[in-house]
């Protein structure tokens, strides 16, 4: 064991940069970790309702999956290797298939981007006006996309957008549903601008979350997505979901679109594809989007060969049994009723997202703040989101035990009507 550290003798705050953020919030120094529980070198262990900010929708270290890492590190497997072809990376293409897309009759192909979900970003938004020769990208009120430019640029948030620089352009912010009031107007807007002589060039694609982590945990309903997916097909509007934070499970569904109409022109995926918290990230194209010429977007860590073993192995593990899905929708309801009684015990609480990614808005915009440090104090780690960081966001992982669950969830229940 090492020495006990405090945090005024750590290299960390003396020499790390000051755009460190999380230290703020879970001052401490993390040294190992097991499941849903993170243990700190002063000997404090953590209930983990933060998962890698959803990259770890399997918890920590699982022993499943790290089995198959260390069986493909063992026998010297292939770590880099850019877009070449590689066993590693054939079974996990195979693996997504057969399991997860051809059974949503979803003809997807498969782009590795660089490895965050930034890097998908990108790409998505490059290849949308390579393939509609049009400048604008929409996006909507509250997103967030990631840091990159191109990904500030359909990022609401005004301190990040600042962060750029440089004006933000060749996008357009559309209202998400409810930020207008509701009753059809986000939907009149979108088919406004979209008119000859509204002044907005129309855009090459939409792009949205439809539960957004980090802009407040808002979740879109069925019938206006599928609203906004037809107003784009009719306008040959490409349709891209942001599935980075809400994918692989986290809505309770292995996509957050499942079990609706809509098929998206490209998907985005991140966090945990990887399902051990390896750097991955890709993007989904249909088959007649993919026109790319070799090479013309590329990147040197595109083939993260341990991702692409520990992806496979989260899939055939988890994914293929039905009684794991179960599990989560089972679970599901859990959060959703504890979170029920929040709302039923306090006013102006309101209940946020879906499945394993829900929020709790309060109506004093500082209150969330302050509920995240009593619980940290308590031994959970759990984040904020929202412009104001005034939505308390939950997110536990998929396979949390039921007594850590439910002994964490009392505790969000406690402090947060007291």
């Amino acid at each position: 064991m090492s020495e006990l550290k405090t945090l005024s003798t750590s290299y960390t705050t003396k020499y790390e940069s000051n755009v460190r953020s999380y230290p703020h919030d879970f001052p401490e120094i993390f040294s190992y970790a097991k499941g849903s529980i993170i243990y700190s070198e002063n000997g404090n262990e953590y209930i983990d309702f933060f998962s890698g900010a959803g990259a770890l929708n399997y918890g920590h270290n699982d022993d499943l999956i790290k089995k198959d890492l260390l069986r493909y590190i063992s026998s010297d497997g292939i770590a880099h290797s850019l877009d070449m072809m590689t066993s590693a990376k054939e079974n996990f293409i195979k693996t997504l298939q057969s399991n997860i897309l051809l059974p949503r009759q979803l003809g997807y192909k498969v782009q590795f981007t660089g490895p965050t979900g930034a890097n998908a970003v990108e790409a998505a938004l490059k290849l949308s006006r390579k393939i509609t020769q049009r400048n604008n990208i929409a996006f909507y009120s509250n997103a967030f996309h990631g840091m990159s430019l191109g990904a500030l640029s359909v990022t609401s948030n005004p301190q990040k957008r600042a962060g750029a620089g440089i004006p933000l352009s060749n996008s357009v912010a559309l209202p998400y549903e409810g930020s207008l009031g509701g009753n059809g107007a986000e939907i009149k807007y979108l088919k406004h601008i979209l008119k000859k002589g509204s002044g907005i060039e129309k855009p090459a694609a939409i792009i949205m979350e439809t539960i957004q982590g980090e802009g407040g945990v808002d979740s879109a309903s069925s019938a206006w997505l599928e609203d906004v997916y037809d107003i784009a097909r009719e306008n040959n509007i490409l349709f891209i979901v942001d599935d980075i934070q809400a994918g692989c499970g986290r809505s309770g569904d292995f996509f957050s679109f499942d079990h609706q109409i809509i098929k998206p022109d490209i998907v985005i995926l991140s966090k945990s594809i990887s399902g051990y918290g390896l750097p991955l990230a890709l993007i989904l194209i249909k088959d007649e989007h993919d026109i790319w010429s070799p090479g013309e977007h590329n990147g040197t860590f595109r083939g993260n060969n341990h991702a692409f073993i520990t992806a496979q192995s989260a899939i055939e593990n988890y994914w293929k049994e039905h009684i794991f899905i179960e599990e989560v929708k089972r679970k599901s309801k859990i959060i959703e009723n504890a979170l029920s009684t929040i709302s039923s015990k306090k006013n102006n609480a309101t209940i946020k997202g879906r499945g394993f990614l829900r929020g709790i808005e309060f109506a004093d915009r500082l209150e969330a703040s302050k509920v995240q440090k009593k619980l940290f104090k308590e031994k959970i780690i759990i984040e904020t989101s929202g412009v104001d960081a005034h939505v308390l966001k939950i997110l536990p992982a998929l396979n949390i035990p039921d007594n850590l669950l439910n002994e964490a969830l009392d505790k969000i229940v406690q402090i947060s009507t007291h």
